[in-house]
């Protein structure tokens, strides 16, 4: 019981690691001894946090990369593969959101947020399958976790049509995806996060006074309450949870009609 929370040995790949909740449940990965590689975008700030999180006497490790295409997200994974023989724990996290009003909801608005929030999660899994393939064993699975939204669950009043879409999209794949690929000791699962201060979500960064009130436990989510999920998630505690999504919200999609 004393190393149920434990990732020691374990290495991880967190796309859109470089900030927001990547860069949370990364923090928490390394603290509980996972290797962690962490991907985005932006090699500057990809390089900026692996820097940062590594101080501590972790070890993270940069890999820039654009996988919000398949051709990118096969990049992505042989870059992986070339530094590690497998893969313990894949964290599909890289996200993208678009506001605009429906009658001019433009099309990119759309293709961009679905390719990087649902086509992205799969095609990267699938990429990688071979790597968590080696990793899992049915007493110990390998671990891929989908971030979602609450908004892929209860409504949000903001006309962002493709992100909701998207979203409540990638927590039925994330069901598709675990009833196949536990058969290959990969167990599949999601979290559902709430309101967390990020560049995502600029009113709880910006706002959270305001944004906390309409929230069931009077405030906005802390670096640790998304580490906590993805650790339990990532650990040997949650090898028996196969396609559940974890809401972390702190009861505001209760809330939601």
């Amino acid at each position: 019981m004393q190393d149920l929370f434990s990732l020691e040995g374990r290495t991880a790949l967190i796309t859109g690691g470089s900030r927001g909740i990547g860069k949370m449940i990364a923090a928490g990965f390394i603290a509980h001894g996972a290797r962690v590689y962490i991907s985005s975008r932006k090699a500057a700030a990809c390089e900026q946090t692996a820097g940062e999180l590594s101080k501590g006497g972790g070890t993270c490790v940069p890999l820039p990369m654009d996988s919000s295409t398949v051709e990118g997200a096969k990049a992505l994974a042989a870059a992986y593969e070339a530094r590690e023989p497998k893969l313990d724990i894949l964290v599909n996290n890289a996200g993208a959101a678009w506001l605009a009003p429906f009658p001019e909801f433009p099309e990119k608005g759309w293709d961009k947020v679905m390719d990087l929030n649902v086509k992205t999660p799969f095609f990267l899994t699938q990429a990688l399958a071979g790597a968590l393939g080696k990793a899992g064993t049915k007493e110990r699975p390998a671990k891929v976790i989908n971030v979602a939204s609450i908004d892929g669950i209860a409504v949000n009043p903001q006309e962002t049509y493709s992100y909701q879409a998207s979203k409540a999209g990638l927590i039925h794949l994330t069901k598709r995806m675990a009833v196949r690929l536990i058969e290959d000791n990969i167990a599949v699962s999601a979290i559902a996060p709430g309101a967390f201060a990020s560049e995502m979500n600029v009113d709880a960064r910006d706002h959270g006074d305001e944004v906390k009130k309409r929230i069931p436990a009077q405030r906005i989510g802390r670096d640790e309450d998304m580490a906590g999920a993805a650790i339990f998630l990532a650990s040997k505690a949650g090898d028996y949870v196969i396609g559940a999504t974890i809401v972390v919200d702190g009861g505001v999609s209760l809330m939601r009609v």
